[in-house]
C-alpha cells in the first residue's frame, strides 16, 4: 500500500511540474508573438502616451518574470485576467463555453468506449470469422476518415436531406433532453468514430493475444466455461492496452473537438480558442492552452493509476 501511495505521489508531483512547465512555455512563447496586448487594446491610431498608459495598466512595463509570476498567482486563484476584446473575465467566458464542449466530448468518449470495446472483443473472440473481417475493415476506415469530413457527410445526409437533426448550433440541457441530444448527436458521432475505431482495433489485438496465452489454452482444454473465461481473464488482461490507447486518444480528442465545433457552429471552448487566436486575444489563448494541458495531464494520471486496479499484477 505504501509503495502504491508513493507511486501516486510521484505521479502527482510530476503532473504539477508538467503543468508549470507548460505555463512557462506558453507565457514566454506568446511574448514572441507579433504585437502586444497594449497595441490591441488602444488600437493602431493611439499616441505613444496612450500606449504607455495601456502598458502600465496591463503590467507590461514590468520585467517578464514579474509578469509571469503575477499571471501565475492569478491562475492559482482562478483569475486568468480579462479578454482584450470583450473586457470580460477570461474564466467566465471559458466557463460559459464549457458545457457545450463537455457535452460533446463526454458523450463521444462514452460512445467510443462502448462500441469500440464491444466490437473489438467480438472480433477478437471470433478471430478469422466474418465478424472479425467486418470489424477490422470498419476500424481501418474509421481511423482513415478525418472528423471534419465525417461531420460534413453527417450534416449533408441527416440534417439537410433527411432533416432528422439540426445542422448547426447547440441547445443547453436546461432547454430539455430532446433539444440537447438532437444538437449533439451528429457532432458526437463525428468525434467518436475515429476513437471507437482505434479502441476496437486495440481491443481486438488484446483479446487475440490473451486468448493465445498458454494458461488460456489449458483452461479451455479443461472445459472451462467460455463466458467465465472472458469475464475473469480475457477482458481484464486485454484492458490495459485498450485503456492506454483510450487515454491517449481522449487527449487528442481535445484537438478534434475544435474542428468539429467549427463544422457544426457550436459555441464551445474550441470556438472560443479559434476566435482568440485570430484576434490575438492572448489572455484567452493562455488560459485555453493551460486548461488543455491540465486535462491531458489528469487523463494520463488517471490512466497510469488505473493499471493497478484493472490488473493487480501490475502493482508488483
Amino acid at each position: 500500500m505504501r509503495s502504491r501511495l508513493s507511486h501516486v505521489g510521484r505521479r502527482l508531483a510530476g503532473a504539477v511540474g508538467t503543468v508549470l512547465l507548460v505555463s512557462v512555455v506558453v507565457f514566454f512563447l506568446l511574448q514572441l508573438a507579433p504585437g502586444n496586448a497594449a497595441d490591441i487594446v488602444v488600437g493602431e491610431d493611439a499616441t505613444p502616451q496612450q500606449l504607455d498608459i495601456a502598458r502600465a495598466q496591463l503590467g507590461l512595463d514590468r520585467p517578464l518574470i514579474v509578469q509571469y509570476l503575477n499571471w501565475l498567482g492569478g491562475v492559482v486563484h482562478g483569475d486568468f485576467g480579462d479578454s482584450l476584446f470583450t473586457r470580460r473575465s477570461v474564466a467566465t467566458g471559458l466557463w460559459e463555453a464549457a458545457p457545450a464542449t463537455l457535452s460533446i466530448t463526454l458523450l463521444a468518449l462514452l460512445l467510443a468506449a462502448v462500441f469500440g470495446v464491444a466490437a473489438g472483443a467480438a472480433a477478437g473472440l471470433g478471430r478469422e470469422t466474418w465478424v472479425d473481417r467486418v470489424v477490422s475493415l470498419l476500424a481501418t476506415l474509421g481511423i482513415a476518415m478525418p472528423s471534419f469530413w465525417v461531420g460534413l457527410v453527417l450534416v449533408s445526409l441527416f440534417a439537410f436531406k433527411l432533416k432528422w437533426f439540426p445542422a448547426t448550433g447547440y441547445a443547453p440541457i436546461s432547454d430539455g433532453i430532446g433539444p440537447w441530444l438532437s444538437h449533439i448527436v451528429l457532432p458526437c458521432v463525428a468525434l467518436a468514430l475515429a476513437l471507437s475505431a482505434e479502441v476496437a482495433r486495440q481491443a481486438r489485438g488484446g483479446v487475440v493475444d490473451v486468448m493465445a496465452k498458454p494458461y488460456m489454452l489449458a483452461a479451455r482444454a479443461r472445459g472451462a466455461n467460455g463466458g467465465w473465461l472472458v469475464r475473469r481473464h480475457v477482458l481484464r488482461n486485454a484492458a490495459i492496452p485498450v485503456v492506454t490507447v483510450f487515454g491517449l486518444q481522449a487527449a487528442t480528442l481535445l484537438g478534434g473537438v475544435v474542428v468539429v465545433e467549427q463544422v457544426f457552429a457550436i459555441p464551445g471552448l474550441g470556438s472560443v480558442a479559434i476566435a482568440a487566436v485570430l484576434r490575438h486575444d492572448y489572455p484567452v489563448v493562455q488560459a485555453y492552452v493551460l486548461m488543455v494541458a491540465v486535462v491531458v495531464v489528469v487523463i494520463n494520471l488517471i490512466v497510469d493509476t488505473s493499471y493497478g486496479w484493472i490488473n493487480p499484477k501490475v502493482r508488483r
